[in-house]
């Protein structure tokens, strides 16, 4: 049982945030009905959540590859005080949007979003030389099988339905004039107000109807990969989390991560390419109010799936964790 001081209704708003926020002229108001409350209480409840610092900021999802970014996951081995001056440097970047350090040699972890046409090994390089690395990996992923989580729930709630057979990473997509004015005007916390889209429609000289059917057409083709809170998991009581990793022969890696990803508590399941050292290629975000929690959900896949030698690798800080602008 997760404990954080919040209600179960406050939970069951959580949920909805995430997984259901509507995208409609109130969207508090439909919230509210969902919950038979007002939305006058729903704002309320998630202002509260936000003093919380449960609730981050309610904004779009973005699909980078569609956007014509690329994304990677970056591990980094750094020690003694170049730690804190390392950290320093990659909150500063624009371009990374997740930094961790986890309990390993390779102690520096981060999501890396660049322009499609930007050369990665010589921003790597960079990052190298900035931070004070004494090695640097990437990670790209290959397949993805989920991509996210409901920490608005217990944690033995039912496992989700979003998960994929294991995805290929998608292209870049056909973006209209309208399409880019939308998306870089989109990409900023929600407004606590009865009618939160106005502004933002009227500052883009269109009505609410027509802004919101262009966002249901951008959530169509994938540009949206949902609206929806982001949420500081440890605040929301899952206070331990681990990038968990094994080595999986080819012929087996859909079929266990689409088994991996089936938990509640893994809210990221990636293949990835490995990189030497780094011989892992199934990556999961594992997530639980206990380090105990996560060593058993590990474990089980493990033994269910016949591997050993998993890495379980527990965040021992988050220095950065945004939505990148992507400017379009």
């Amino acid at each position: 049982m997760l404990s954080t001081g919040i209600d179960h209704n406050d939970r069951e708003l959580l949920s909805l945030l995430q997984t259901g926020f509507p995208l409609t002229r109130e969207p508090y108001v439909d919230l509210g009905l969902k919950l038979a409350i007002t939305a006058e209480r729903v704002i309320d409840h998630i202002r509260n959540l936000k003093a919380k610092k449960i609730v981050r900021l309610i904004s779009p999802v973005l699909e980078a590859r569609k956007l014509g970014y690329q994304s990677t996951l970056v591990a980094m081995k750094i020690t003694g005080n170049r730690i804190e001056r390392a950290e320093q440097f990659l909150t500063s970047h624009e371009g990374v949007s997740h930094g961790y350090e986890r309990e390993h040699d390779f102690n520096i972890w981060i999501t890396l979003s660049l322009p499609h046409k930007a050369d990665l090994q010589s921003e790597l390089q960079i990052l190298s030389s900035h931070s004070g690395a004494e090695a640097i990996i990437t990670l790209p992923a290959l397949k993805v099988f989920k991509l996210r989580t409901n920490f608005g729930l217990d944690e033995d709630s039912p496992a989700e339905a979003d998960i994929t057979a294991g995805s290929t990473l998608p292209q870049m997509a056909d973006l209209s004039t309208t399409d880019r004015l939308i998306i870089n005007a989109l990409q900023h916390d929600l407004p606590l107000t009865a009618d939160p889209f106005a502004p933002l429609a009227k500052g883009l000289d269109m009505s609410i109807d027509t802004l919101l059917q262009h966002c249901h057409s951008l959530s169509q083709r994938g540009i949206i990969r949902r609206y929806g809170a982001s949420i500081n998991h440890y605040n929301a009581g899952y206070r331990a989390n681990a990038l968990t990793c094994w080595i999986v022969p080819p012929g087996q890696v859909n079929s266990l991560g689409h088994k991996v990803a089936s938990f509640r508590q893994v809210s990221h399941c990636y293949e990835r390419k490995p990189a030497p050292p780094w011989r892992y290629n199934l990556f999961a975000m594992i997530h639980s109010p206990s380090k105990t929690g996560c060593r058993q959900i590990a474990d089980k896949i493990s033994a269910d799936s016949g591997l050993s030698g998993h890495a379980v690798l527990f965040s021992t800080k988050e220095f950065k964790k945004t939505r990148i602008t992507y400017r379009v």
